[in-house]
């Protein structure tokens, strides 16, 4: 049986995968917003790179590490894998993009963990990165949200640059999955290697927002016309964007009224984190711990059929507990 999951599915050929009339029929339902608006990008507008690296024969392609210790699960995910080292090579500037949307605490759960920020952070600067970038667009007021989420004090000592939106740069993007006239982020073209880090929640619209709606926080002006169509943009978004590495951070899930939360009743201790490049078998993994199975997220069928990896959270390998 031949393996699902292609790494070397190019953009393009996802994308047109996304648009084919047998996947409109088998997963993404009604709408034709994205596969009907695939205007010619502007003039000047900046294509998306793709940060990924080759996947060893055999290397796993998400693992999962469980303990009461934040930074010594993204530790022990990173070594299954390979290493940081792996991932991130002397020289190289990272970006990290973890999810600062919300003014809340870590306790709350509505933004990834601090200390799995500042862990990545700091793995990447020991395995030589010259520059570490930590951002992110908020929806709440930015100053606040990377304030009380802890990620801006912890990132900064681990030794990264955070850079919170108001200071962002935005420019024209050519996203070939997404609707037109869209702005994105234009430190992450700069980056050499990104690294994608949500953490796992209930979304009132999407049922689940984990990686691939963890890209909607590096696109700018026209963004929420996304949500008109949710489940098909989650996989185009995934088919644009192509990160190096994924950390799902399930140190505390937000079970219910996501994505902003705030009551502490709706709030889970999971004490988990898994990372791989399988964006989708990620994202399954995720949705598991929301009691969410694959079927119940149409855009994983949609991505999986594309060739973005594979809707099973059994292809996360537990480590178990630390």
């Amino acid at each position: 049986m031949s393996d699902p999951y292609r790494p070397e599915v190019t953009r393009r050929e996802a994308v047109l995968r996304l648009s084919s009339a047998a996947l409109a029929a088998a997963a993404v339902g009604g709408g034709a917003l994205f596969f009907r608006d695939r205007r010619a990008a502007p003039a000047g507008a900046a294509a998306m790179p793709d940060w990924r690296l080759p996947q060893p024969a055999g290397a796993p392609r998400g693992v999962a590490s469980r303990g009461g210790d934040a930074a010594a699960n993204v530790r022990r995910a990173l070594a299954a894998l390979g290493g940081i080292e792996r991932f991130v090579r002397p020289g190289e500037s990272v970006l990290i993009k973890p999810n600062v949307g919300w003014d809340r605490l870590p306790e709350q759960a509505a933004n990834t963990d601090p200390q799995v920020v500042a862990e990545l952070v700091r793995l990447a600067r020991g395995a030589g990165a010259k520059r570490v970038l930590v951002t992110d667009i908020s929806c709440n007021d930015p100053r606040r949200c990377f304030a009380r989420s802890g990620i801006a004090a912890a990132a900064a000592a681990a030794g990264a640059e955070v850079v919170e939106s108001q200071r962002l740069a935005l420019v024209p993007a050519a996203l070939p999955g997404v609707c037109s006239g869209l702005e994105v982020v234009g430190e992450l073209l700069r980056a050499d290697r990104v690294i994608n880090v949500p953490v796992v929640k209930h979304h009132s619209l999407s049922k689940a927002t984990l990686g691939m709606k963890n890209w909607f926080g590096v696109l700018g002006k026209g963004r929420n016309r996304l949500h008109q169509d949710v489940t098909r943009a989650l996989a185009e978004l995934g088919a644009d964007f192509r990160p190096t590495l994924t950390v799902i951070d399930a140190t505390r899930v937000l079970a219910a009224n996501g994505p902003v939360g705030g009551s502490l009743a709706d709030v889970r201790a999971v004490g988990a984190v898994a990372a791989g490049t399988d964006p989708v078998a990620l994202d399954a993994w995720g949705a598991s711990l929301l009691g969410l199975a694959p079927d119940r997220l149409a855009y994983l069928a949609a991505a999986a059929q594309a060739g973005l990896g594979e809707a099973d959270p059994t292809a996360v390998k537990e480590l178990g507990t630390a």
